[in-house]
């Protein structure tokens, strides 16, 4: 009998113990984290990728301890776009000191509450990410819409800077007349952006990449089609992202995306992992109804409300807790204007391989106003292969001609290649899933000099009446 009310007093006092250390959470209870979310009484989702104010209403952060909310920053007219630091202990975000400010970047310190200007810029600057390094990227308003920027974030640097994605100062990571508009940052140090498809040309949202030197932009998948937008990377590798009424991914092993099986809803993007199994989504039921936080366990039928505000949109849900810091980027720029493309093969392509190799490849370049702007043709090699030197940070396209001048295929979008860079692809538009052949490209092995096509060529004058010639 003593023994019995032993046990039982030994077990009433475990469970105590696990109540009060929670050890054992039920499926009803949410993970004890704080987070910060953006609060506006109207949120137009994608908006930024017209150039168009997201919260046009205002926005204010708000940190939110166990479901219940304080002003992160009171003092602010407006506040948005919550980046916690690696180590937990500082918040970036996009503010406004008084309501006719321009948005600019703050950093704001969680332990003492204390506030500092980041980057002070003449039109909005928004949705600041972290970067590792020292250094931070963000969305800056231009007249053709968003551009990412980045630069350093003020802190005196210990050691000098080993690379260019180091140095002090500003620099600019896209170049299109349109715009693109960061999502997160991944673990292997490149930045996930969103922007139109195809690239600069339409306003269907897409993901895209680029390293944090500017270079290397390229689509994260090339299954194009349906709209999405708001990438998150979880802790496994995979990135989460919306369609707006459905969640989707991408996981490393595939080269397309797979659907999420959660529950329906209008999802507004950039989901929260707060821990293996529970994220934080901001989601709501349809559009005539407000965003609010909910928790949701993958797998589960149903999301439970975790954090609501009457009147409001609450999106951008954002973990006060530590994360791994990605890994930075060694930039291998050179100090030029300019930038070499090798083609290995020009005849593979997601769209259908051609069967024969082009004569030529026609490069245009966009001028300032957005114009189109032909700067010659290189010729193709009979493996598809060719190298030509282009203009750096500038929007271009390609275009391959046959024997008569006549186009065989053309990129209907456009990209850039930093002013330094050395890039190779596959083929035109091929896909992550395509490698190249073990071979030497055709083109290398009668030069290593590229085809030379910064400068337009001049354009053949007519001869005039009573002109003859030579």
């Amino acid at each position: 009998m003593r023994a019995g009310l032993l046990m039982l007093a030994t077990g009433a006092a475990l469970l105590v113990l696990i109540a009060l250390c929670g050890f054992a959470p039920t499926p009803q209870q949410a993970p004890g984290v704080d987070f910060i979310v953006t609060s506006a009484p109207v949120y137009k989702p994608l908006a930024e990728l017209r150039g168009e104010e997201r919260f046009p209403s205002g926005a204010h952060l708000l940190l939110v301890h166990n479901r219940k909310a304080e002003p992160l920053v009171p003092d602010f007219a407006a506040s948005a776009d919550a980046d916690v630091s690696y180590d937990g202990k500082s918040v970036l975000f996009a503010g406004k000191k008084i309501a006719s400010d321009p948005w600019q970047i703050w950093e704001l310190n969680l332990q003492d509450r204390s506030v500092r200007r980041v980057v002070t810029t003449a039109t909005d600057a928004e949705r600041p990410l972290y970067l590792p390094g020292g250094r931070l990227v963000w969305a800056q308003r231009t007249p053709s819409g968003f551009d990412l920027d980045s630069s350093d974030d003020g802190r005196p640097q210990k050691n000098p800077p080993r690379n260019p994605t180091a140095d002090p100062g500003f620099l600019p990571l896209s170049h299109l007349h349109a715009s693109a508009f960061p999502d997160a940052v991944l673990q292997d140090g490149r930045i996930l952006f969103e922007a139109g498809f195809p690239l600069g040309r339409s306003s269907t949202p897409e993901l895209y990449l680029v390293y944090a030197d500017g270079s290397g932009v390229e689509s994260y998948r090339c299954d194009h089609g349906r709209a999405r937008w708001g990438g998150t990377q979880l802790s496994s590798g995979d990135t989460i992202f919306t369609h707006g009424t459905s969640l989707a991914r991408f996981t490393s092993p595939l080269a397309h995306e797979t659907p999420v099986a959660a529950p329906r809803g209008e999802y507004a993007g950039a989901i929260a992992e707060i821990a293996a199994d529970a994220w934080l989504v901001s989601v709501r039921a349809a559009a005539d109804e407000h965003y609010a936080i909910r928790l949701w366990r993958p797998g589960a039928p149903t999301m439970k409300p975790e954090f609501a505000k009457q009147g409001m949109d609450l999106v951008e849900p954002a973990p006060v807790t530590p994360r791994e810091r990605p890994n930075r980027h060694p930039s291998g720029l050179h100090p030029w204007n300019y930038a070499n493309l090798l083609a290995f093969d020009s005849r593979l392509s997601r769209e259908g391989d051609l069967k024969t190799a082009s004569a030529s490849v026609r490069l245009e370049m966009q001028d300032a106003n957005g114009k189109a702007i032909s700067m010659g043709t290189a010729p193709v090699e009979r493996d598809g292969s060719f190298f030509v030197k282009v203009p750096g940070d500038t929007p271009i396209r390609f275009t391959l001609l046959n024997r008569d001048g006549a186009v065989v295929r053309r990129e209907r979008g456009w990209f850039w290649a930093r002013g330094g860079e050395q890039r190779i692809c596959v083929g035109c538009h091929t896909g992550p899933e395509r490698a190249a052949e073990n071979r030497v490209p055709a083109v290398l092995l009668h030069t290593t000099t590229p085809v030379d096509l910064t400068v337009p060529p001049k354009p053949v004058k007519s001869r005039g009446a009573g002109q003859e010639g030579n």
